[in-house]
């Protein structure tokens, strides 16, 4: 094993004294090829090009020396450090921090950036990555080759969004290009890059204590209609907690509900953190919803048009509560495969139908006859009664 392993963050600034003087004992350097080129990197020193972060941490292992890593901006942050310091390595490091390339790519915006979101974006990931952009005012992406700036731009598609992309930060090619979102997928990009994505209509706080997100002005979910004369079952809030709780919103996901009403459901699942899609044929309702998810500071998209056929041009969702429509909204969502689907039923016949739509596309199928009853505290008198059928589907994965 190495006698000792130094990770030294890179930002284009000029090394420190503690960073050139593990460099100059270093019998092993590892990095890509920028820093390779480094003056001070020692010529005796095995140089090892950094792809694999984990095929390189096995040959420091068996290192009989002093070996260095060099990393773009802050190794500890999205960075390095983390894989080297992995248990089935078992390197201990040192760390000779840098300028991370999000506070630089911020820096160069002029923008401040503690209540940003910041996701990496892998072709693994990338999905995941838009959905969070989708959702959040401010976002910062440190992207890879085949998840960049006109990745992002395609899979935002009828989102808007500004773009600053910060390409190849610290280094004499250093550019900062602003533009929106559709247009980033007319250009080539050189990487690295950093993209800052902004916009949408939730506010940012005037100033925070918690990064990345305020919590929720409202405490609590399941919150009462603001509006009961656009009530009804699938705005009860019994249920509307039932389907959350089923449903399982969070950072990341995309949600999809159908026949959005007055958009209680989509603004809850937005609070959650999570990307969301309303869809109704009514632009009333979505009129509704947007001005709901306005008044709760949330973002989300308003698509007015029929299900099941306007499904069909909405991107891949993780989660659908389904709000109307019956068996071919069911047939066309389980055709897209998301992980779990919530819907509901007025009766057994068509709770029955829906349960075998949601089985035969392949969901474990669970469902519950909810009762609702709303009392006057002051002489415990009925205020409403609700009874639903409640049905949630989880996709059964099987194996190839």
């Amino acid at each position: 094993m190495a006698d000792r392993v130094t990770v030294i963050g890179w930002d284009g600034s000029p090394l420190t004294a503690a960073a050139r003087s593990a460099l100059s004992a270093a019998t092993l350097v590892a990095g890509a090829a920028h820093h390779l080129a480094l003056p001070e990197v020692p010529r005796a020193a095995e140089r090892i090009r950094l792809g694999s972060v984990d095929l390189a941490a096995r040959r420091i292992a068996g290192h009989r020396g002093t070996a260095v890593v060099l990393a773009d901006g802050d190794p500890g942050f999205f960075g390095v450090v983390r894989t080297l310091r992995a248990p089935e390595h078992g390197l201990e490091v040192e760390v000779v921090p840098a300028v991370s390339s999000v506070a630089a790519a911020f820096a160069r915006a002029g923008m401040p950036w503690d209540d940003a979101r910041v996701v990496v974006a892998h072709q693994r990931t990338l999905r995941r990555a838009v959905n969070v952009c989708r959702a959040h005012p401010k976002v910062a992406v440190l992207t890879s080759p085949g998840a960049g700036p006109a990745e992002l731009a395609l899979l935002l598609e009828g989102v808007h969004r500004t773009f600053v992309i910060c390409e190849e930060l610290g280094t004499d090619r250093e550019q900062v290009t602003v533009l929106t979102s559709d247009k980033a997928a007319d250009h080539v990009w050189r990487d690295p890059n950093v993209v800052i994505v902004i916009g949408g209509t939730a506010g940012a706080p005037p100033g925070g204590w918690l990064m990345g997100q305020e919590t929720p002005a409202v405490r609590g979910w399941a919150l009462p209609p603001e509006d009961p004369a656009h009530g009804g079952s699938g705005e009860d809030r019994t249920l509307r907690a039932a389907q959350l709780a089923r449903l399982g919103p969070r950072v990341g996901d995309l949600v999809w509900d159908i026949g959005c009403g007055g958009g209680a459901l989509s603004v809850e699942a937005a609070r959650f953190g999570a990307a969301v899609i309303a869809v109704d044929a009514d632009p009333e309702a979505c009129a509704r919803t947007e001005a709901a998810a306005r008044r709760h500071g949330v973002q989300l998209q308003a698509v007015r048009g029929r299900a099941p056929h306007v499904l069909e041009r909405l991107p891949e969702p993780d989660v659908v509560r389904i709000g109307g429509g019956g068996v071919p909204v069911v047939t066309a969502c389980t055709d897209r495969r998301p992980e779990r689907i919530v819907a509901h039923a007025s009766t057994r016949d068509e709770a029955e139908a829906v349960g075998a739509a949601l089985a035969e596309g392949g969901y474990d199928v669970e469902c519950a006859l909810l009762q609702s009853v709303g009392l006057d505290p002051d002489d415990w008198s009925e205020r409403d009664r609700t009874v639903v059928f409640l049905l949630s589907g989880r996709r059964i994965d099987r194996a190839p």
